[in-house]
Order: C-alpha cells, then structure tokens, then sequence
C-alpha cells in the first residue's frame, strides 16, 4: 500500500511563476492515508477521490471539505464510504487505483483503474452513478482500454474542450516488472455517453528524459485561453537505497492541441522534492489533479509525509501535526499558493 500527503497548489495561468518569499511552497491539508486524489467541486463544498482504502476497507475512499483546508474522510457510520462498492465483473478487489468522478448531463462517470481478473494487469474502466457520492456501477465485461502487450493501463484523466469533445488521457503500465517496456502516455477521443473510446491512440510524451527514470504516469490536461498544458508524474514514487527522499516530481509540457504533439517543458520538473530550513521537506510529490475553485486553478497532489529531519522512516501511521509528521509510510493531501516552482535545494531528484 503506498501511503501519501494530500496538498494544493493555486495554479497561476497553467505554468510556473515566480514566488515571494513570504509564500509557501504549499499547504498540507490531509494529512492520512489518501493516495491519486483527485477533487470534485460540488454544492458549495468539495469532494474528493483516492486509491482504495488499507484493508478492503473501500474501493475508492472519499473525503469532503468546505473550504479546502479542513477534511474529513466520508463515512457510513463507523465505516469508511465506499463510492462504488462492487466492481463490474472484469475487476478484481483490493486493486482499485485514482479515481476520477466527471459530471455527465445529469449523472456523473467514475474513471477508475483496477485488476483484470483474466490478465492480472492493471487496466482502466468507467462506472456511472446518478450523485456524485455514488454508488457508481458497471456491468461491463471488459475494461475500457487495457494495453496488455505493453503491461496495462493506468492513471485516466478526462479533459473536456471548449467545443465539448472529451478526451481520456492513460498511461501504459510498462514499468510493470514483467515488462520492463518505455512507458507513454496516450490520448483517445471519448464517445458522447464517456463510455467508450472513438479513434485511434496518440501516443504523446514518454520517459525520453534522465530526471523522469524508468516512468513517467499521471497525466491532467488543462487549458486556459488557446494554450494546452499537459502535466504529468515521473520517476519512482518510493527511494532507492542511497535516497533520504523520493526522486518522484512532477512536470508538464506544451501542446498544441488535445490530440498533441506536445513538447516537454525544459525547466522540468517543476515540483520536486526538497529540504530546506526555511521551506521544510517535502518527499516524492505527484499524481496531481487540477480544478477549479473560487476563479482560480488549484493543483491538489500527494506526497510522502517525512520526519522534522526530512528522513524516511518505515512507521506506518500518520501525524496529525505539520511540524512533527513523523511517518514518511503515510501519503496524504496539501494545499499551497502561487509559486510553486520556486528554486528550492534539490536535494534528490532524477537519478542519484
């Protein structure tokens, strides 16, 4: 189970910018288990989605705010919310990876990745439900894309342009170790309904450059104006054993289109792990998501909580404390303002 800290970052016009030294780098908001979130405004308030829960305990957890600063997880009584509670048949519990909730007219569609039972790989599917809690459903038999001859697929983000034509981006799970392919991340046009792929993949960015290692995942295509940015995670989400903390980071590139080409951004990455006196530790940062709130564009995305000292340690809870997170077993979410790609020390990016 991969455990993380779930922030946000305003989003200023899709790119870096420069930051005050009075700004922070970002602010920890959920400080739990609650890996791949993903955040749906919804009725004044904010919803958001994660990777299935320890123990069986839900397939696709849910926390909610009101004012994206203080969340609390979902619950039925006691017990964890689960927005889709059964799989569709060619899904296999235990395995149910970022999830993404879209409106649709008016219902709402679940994209989601879980374990083909046949295969044993890592697939995408879709699940409709009439409320954005859920539950969402799915009797298919198949999965809406899997690329079995390079792995799987995972990670789907759907992109609606102006003119209405959807788009789901995924990655290939080449990385699987039994593959040991390129990983890419691909484009699909998406059927009206949202429930089936049109086209021919496009194939858009891949792991060309040495910061991004063996993977490059999460893509989230945004636009603002006539620009396309395409963001995206790269390099291993955990440490090497030479590592004090995660080479895991975030980029983006330029597109020209939703279809591509798109073209890597040469400061990459952007957001990165760091340790500094001043600006504090942040480890393995990525599979972010991007919305909107209030006017602007926030970047929600998950990081490893590490101790005061920016070590990792195998403790397997977390803190509730920003100062004293002691548990770097723990992913959860932050919240940060404008100046996210400000030059702090990296301390273990790329390679090492």
């Amino acid at each position: 189970m991969r455990h993380l800290l779930l922030a946000l970052l305003v989003l200023p016009a899709c790119v870096p910018t420069s930051a005050s030294d009075a700004e922070p780098p970002f602010v920890p908001v959920f400080e739990t288990n609650f890996p791949d979130p993903y955040i749906l405004p919804h009725d004044g308030g904010f919803l958001a989605y994660a990777t299935n829960a320890e123990g069986g305990a839900a397939n696709v957890q849910m926390a909610r705010s009101s004012d994206l600063v203080e969340w609390d997880f979902v619950r039925d009584g006691q017990a964890l919310h689960d927005a889709m509670p059964d799989l569709p048949p060619w899904a296999r519990e235990g395995w149910t990876w970022a999830p993404e909730v879209v409106r649709h007219g008016d219902h709402y569609l679940l994209y989601f990745t879980a374990k083909e039972r046949s295969s044993g790989l890592q697939c995408v599917g879709v699940a409709r439900g009439a409320d954005p809690m859920g539950p969402f459903t799915s009797t298919a038999t198949e999965p809406l894309v899997c690329q079995r001859e390079t792995g799987g697929t995972i990670d789907p983000n759907v992109f609606v342009d102006a003119d209405g034509q959807r788009y789901l981006y995924y990655k290939n799970d080449g990385n699987h170790p039994d593959f040991a392919r390129k990983t890419e991340i691909f484009v699909q046009p998406l059927s009206p309904d949202g429930l089936a792929l049109t086209g021919e993949p496009v194939a858009l960015l891949s792991n060309d450059r040495p910061w991004e290692e063996h993977v490059i995942e999460s893509p989230t295509m945004v636009r603002q104006g006539d620009e396309y940015v395409l963001f995206f995670s790269a390099n291993h989400f955990g440490w090497e054993p030479d590592q004090r903390l995660s080479p895991y980071a975030m980029g983006y590139a330029r597109c020209e289109g939703p279809l591509g080409p798109c073209v890597d951004a040469p400061e990459n990455p952007v957001l990165y792990s760091y340790n500094d006196r001043k600006a504090g530790c942040l480890s393995g940062p990525g599979h972010q998501a991007v919305f909107e709130a209030g006017g602007r564009q926030f970047i929600v995305f998950h990081a490893h909580i590490a101790t005061s000292g920016c070590r990792r340690t195998t403790r397997a809870l977390c803190s509730s404390s920003k100062r004293s997170a002691t548990f770097s077993a723990c992913r959860s979410t932050r919240r940060a303002p404008r100046g996210w790609s400000r030059s702090w020390e990296r301390t273990s990016t790329g390679s090492t």
